[in-house]
């Protein structure tokens, strides 16, 4: 929605406590050089090095009120040159501030506000240790000083390449109460480096190259994470290219730093930057020579904003950038540019009558921008539109530039492809018949509709309850934006509900399958919630576990793209999603939930097609894979494993569940596992019996069970086979063997003799096999005559 500005004047320095001296300032031909405001916007700034006092000056004073006295401090030419007005975090009352005045040799002066007494010196500091540096760029980052700092060699003739690293960049805490200042220790955050200008968010600190000396370093930004202790190499050419944890100081050199990425970065072109400025989302605006705005985020990557015009420029024209909640104003040559930092659209641009123009502070005025000029202070304000004025939706926007992107791929001109060339040229019909739709659906609630064309109706009624389901998303959004703390949660959770089922809805592409991995990243309980609610995940009267998804979801929650289709990139399929889910949320329904989707899949799918998830790796061995990344291992994992195994039913997990069993030496459940799994299959119940008949050799944990265990016994063991098992796996005989073990553990006869006997007394399915050929009257078969 493109707003509405008005500028009006809300002050005419009659109301400012220094107004007349700030007045004359500003008519003046060259005008202060800085002018700032708190950021509280209470206090005024103002830096003055022109020939008018003869003198430079520091002046800093209340905007509203007069009590308490100003600062103000003046310094002779010969002196070191101010490189810093830094306002700084206090710890005292609510109405106090505190100010750091850097030189250039090091000394920091700290001056301290409270509405009693006003500004006065608190205490002065020396920041640099060694006494022929000098600090060439300095910025505050939280509760710190960060400055670039230069170390000349000692040899006035060394080298030139060794010169030009001369730089280093320090950091230093500072803290100021209302007694005095604690200045902590110099750490060195970077040896040995080319010249930066240091810039700070409120978490990462921007180093940017002041000079192109160097054709290698010129070409690529440094941005300081303070509290991951890493530094980030990127380039607005090339995005993020390396990013490396100082773990020690020997591994903050900058050549080491540089090591193994110099030949990507030999290969780009030079920085090319006219202006640059942090915005208060925390990234880095740059103003290219060409017009060109570019933000860099703190992770390296960079995204284009604007195009400025370049013709004011080329005749050098200064530009000033502020941002203003999502709003970036711009003011080159005169003209005010407000754009939308994350659409990148130019929401006004005013031509303004005043000749300098310094940006305010406005805090709690989000939607207005405040402006220091020659005649007074001016606030720029936002309106909504008219209701007759009728915008174009941001909606209907978005679909012609998602058509744009669209057929440029498809394009195999080389001419970029604009909005207005999509609008008028009368090809592509699909996004004017969707915008057409959305726009009579947007407005028909607020005004009678507009008439639509015959053709649209009836793609209208097919997108009608896609269109309401739209509306009510969006509507839920606002709805969270605008909720107190209390009504945020029960928000959020219906929204992902409704977020998680759109997507389960549509198609399960990799970018889908990303989203849904940051929703139950970001939200797991409402993701948790919302899994059994668009599963209908109950359990029945019997307590079992029953779903009632449609075979559509159910072909999303197993099918999708995989592991090896979606990349090593972090991103799960969604069936581990869910089971992650369980296992946190509900873990005693997991292994019911694979059973269910085996079920499942036995019914869509044949048996090892490759079309179904059975078909690459069974689902239990990837709920095993959820349960194996968990970070602890107790015993109720354990038994997630064995039941996990056991609900495949698949010959080679049961068997693996019982040998588990066995490891822990759960006889009781080893016996239950064997009686419910042997009757699945003959191979099966003896690979069964034939494991516990081993066990049973080998020990007597087992004797209780053995009524139990010996009908287990498959018809085709016959006693020589048993008498082989037994043998083999008896355990070693003692050295000098007795008549009767004091032990009481070796194996007798008397325990194999039921089994034996149950054997040896049914019949044997071999002579049932043969016998009719037992009985025939020609058996054996004559013997055939000789050939002499």
């Amino acid at each position: 929605m493109k707003p509405a500005g008005m500028l009006r004047q809300v002050s005419d320095f009659s109301d400012l406590s220094r107004g007349h001296w700030l007045q004359e300032l500003l008519r003046q031909g060259e005008g202060p050089s800085h002018v700032q405001s708190s950021p509280d916007g209470q206090h005024l700034l103002v830096l003055q090095k022109s020939q008018q006092p003869p003198l430079p000056q520091v002046v800093a004073f209340q905007r509203h009120g007069v009590g308490g006295a100003d600062l103000e401090r003046n310094w002779q030419q010969p002196q070191p040159a101010l490189v810093g007005l830094l306002f700084l975090q206090s710890s005292g009352t609510s109405g106090s501030s505190a100010l750091a005045l850097v030189w250039e040799h090091g000394r920091t002066e700290v001056w301290h506000f409270t509405v009693a007494v006003g500004w006065q010196l608190l205490q002065t500091l020396e920041l640099c240790q060694g006494a022929r540096a000098r600090i060439v760029s300095v910025c505050s980052q939280g509760a710190s000083l960060v400055w670039c700092e230069e170390r000349p060699p000692l040899d006035a003739h060394s080298d030139m390449s060794k010169c030009a690293f001369r730089f280093c960049i320090c950091t230093r805490a500072l803290e100021v109460g209302e007694q005095g200042v604690r200045l902590g220790t110099v750490r060195i955050v970077l040896h040995n480096s080319p010249e930066y200008q240091v810039l700070a968010s409120p978490q990462h600190v921007f180093l940017v190259p002041a000079t192109a000396g160097f054709a290698t370093t010129s070409k690529f930004l440094l941005i300081w994470h303070p509290e991951k202790a890493k530094l980030t190499i990127t380039a607005p050419s090339a995005g993020f290219i390396h990013s490396k944890v100082l773990r020690s100081s020997s591994e903050s050199d900058f050549r080491k730093l540089l090591l193994g990425s110099v030949g990507l970065l030999s290969g780009l072109a030079p920085l090319d930057i006219r202006t640059s400025a942090v915005s208060n989302s925390g990234g880095l605006l740059l103003v290219s020579t060409k017009g060109t705005v570019n933000m860099v985020e703190p992770d390296g990557t960079q995204r284009h904003i604007f195009d400025l015009e370049e013709g004011a420029l080329a005749q050098g024209s200064p530009v000033q950038l502020k941002t203003f909640g999502s709003i970036l104003a711009c003011v080159l040559a005169g003209v005010l540019y407000l754009v939308d930092q994350n659409s990148g659209r130019l929401i006004e641009k005013k031509i303004l009558s005043m000749k300098e123009v310094h940006f305010l502070e406005s805090p709690g005025e989000e939607d207005s921008i405040q402006l220091l000029t020659q005649t007074g202070i001016y606030s720029f304000s936002f309106s909504r539109p008219e209701d007759n004025s009728r915008p174009e939706p941001c909606l209907v926007e978005m679909v012609f530039e998602e058509a744009c992107k669209y057929y440029q791929r498809r394009s195999l001109s080389s001419s970029k492809l604009t909005v207005e060339k999509l609008k008028k040229g009368g090809v592509f019909q699909a996004p004017v018949a969707l915008a057409a739709i959305l726009q009579h659906s947007l407005h028909q609630k607020q005004k009678p509709a507009r008439g639509l064309q015959d053709t649209y109706t009836k793609l209208l009624g097919t997108m009608s309850l896609e269109l309401q389901s739209y509306m009510s998303l969006e509507l839920l959004k606002t709805c969270v934006v605008r909720a107190s703390e209390s009504e945020v949660e029960s928000y959020c959770e219906e929204l992902v509900e409704q977020e998680v089922s759109r997507v389960l809805h549509s198609d399960m592409d990799k970018d889908n399958l990303a989203y849904l991995n940051s929703v139950f990243a970001s939200f797991p309980k409402a993701a948790w919630k919302a899994t059994r609610s668009c599963l209908q995940l109950q359990q029945n009267g019997d307590g079992l576990l029953v779903a009632r998804a449609t075979p559509e979801v159910w072909k999303k929650v197993l099918g999708g793209p995989q592991q090896e289709e979606v990349g090593q990139n972090g991103v799960v399929p969604l069936f581990e999603l869910i089971c992650a889910s369980f296992l946190r949320f509900k873990p005693k329904w997991l292994p019911s939930f694979v059973e269910l989707t085996q079920q499942y899949v036995s019914i869509s799918w044949g048996y090892s097609s490759k079309e179904g998830p059975e078909g690459r790796v069974p689902l239990y061995k990837r709920a095993l894979g959820v349960l194996a990344k968990k970070n602890k291992h107790n015993e109720a994992d354990d038994e997630m494993e064995l039941e996990l195994l056991l609900c495949s039913k698949r010959p080679k997990a049961v068997l693996q569940a019982l040998h588990l069993l066995i490891r822990l030496k759960r006889w009781q459940r080893v016996v239950e596992v064997a009686e419910k799994f042997s009757k699945l299959s003959p191979l099966l119940n003896k690979e069964i019996f034939t494991t516990l008949l081993a066990e049973f050799a080998q020990h007597r944990e087992l004797d209780p069970y053995l009524e139990m265990l010996w009908p287990l016994c498959p018809a085709e063991l016959t006693a020589s086979d048993i008498l082989t098992v037994v043998l083999e796996h008896l355990p070693p005989s003692q050295e000098d063997p007795v008549p009767f073990s004091s032990e009481g553990n070796q194996l007798t006869v008397g325990l194999l003799k039921p089994l034996l006997q149950r054997v040896v007394q049914r019949p044997c399915v071999q002579n049932e096999m043969y016998s009719d050929a037992l009985q025939s009257p020609t058996f054996p078969p004559p013997t055939p005559p000789r050939e002499h």
